[in-house]
């Protein structure tokens, strides 16, 4: 199934970029030592920010629709990056499940974190491709 998003990104100055996707602005700079004011998350935080908190997403999903606790739930992931080779990085997502956390729900909580768009985005790349677009031209 085919999906559309249109996003558009806006250069409000400095280091500074901006990408407005629906209703929202996400402000991104770089950190000072790579010319920016560290005034927004870099845009590859983001990035690292959108797999831990879409893998969040599912699994608070997975609880409220069983009605389990999700008081005292964590998640936390450590990234390994890979200068060179993206593809020897790694990602380590960590659930800290509520006290009183039902067993026979932890390998279907683990499951449903799997199912994470982002993830699967990227284990699945899409393609890319880049354009120049005339001055005054609509994209």
């Amino acid at each position: 199934m085919a999906m559309t998003e249109h996003i558009e990104v806006d250069f409000p100055g400095g280091a500074r970029v901006d990408a407005r996707i629906r209703e929202h602005t996400i402000a991104t700079d770089q950190l000072v030592e790579h010319g920016g004011t560290g005034s927004a998350p870099q845009p590859f935080d983001l990035f690292l920010a959108s797999i831990a908190s879409c893998a969040g997403i599912f699994a608070l999903k997975f609880c409220q629709s069983r009605d389990l606790p999700t008081v005292g739930m964590r998640l936390t992931m450590d990234w390994q990056g890979h200068k060179t080779d993206p593809s020897a990085a790694s990602a380590v997502l960590r659930l800290t499940l509520p006290e009183g956390f039902p067993d026979k729900y932890r390998d279907g909580i683990l499951r449903s974190m799997d199912l994470c768009a982002v993830k699967r985005t990227i284990e699945h790349a899409p393609q890319f491709r880049t354009e120049i677009v005339a001055a005054g031209a609509a994209p």
